[in-house]
């Protein structure tokens, strides 16, 4: 059986970058400073929507810019894609900054 990865979370950073998180643990990076200079999403450059609308849908890395979080009209990429392109990277350090102990 040929495995299909999955992302269960997505953590969006302000430089345009998402830390994906998929169910065999592994966490990749996925630059998508190209992707919002491009077709339908420019529109997630405007307004901190590529932070705001990012979320998880259909088992992969979406947006939806109108906030409706339907899987069927979201903005989503190819989770194979992802994975197979996206550098393998740790957890980022600072999701734990203020995290009392």
């Amino acid at each position: 059986m040929e495995y299909y990865p999955e992302i269960y979370q997505v953590i969006p950073t302000e430089d345009y970058r998402v830390y994906l998180y998929f169910d065999d643990g592994r966490i990749k990076l996925y630059d998508a400073s190209e992707l919002v200079t491009k077709g339908l999403f420019r529109q997630l450059a405007e307004n901190n929507l590529f932070f705001d609308a990012c979320t998880v849908l259909n088992n992969t890395l979406a947006w939806t810019p109108d906030m409706s979080y339907d899987p069927a009209t979201c903005l989503d990429l190819d989770p194979i894609v992802l994975y197979e392109e996206c550098p393998t990277v740790d957890e980022p350090s600072w999701l734990f900054k203020n995290i009392p102990e």
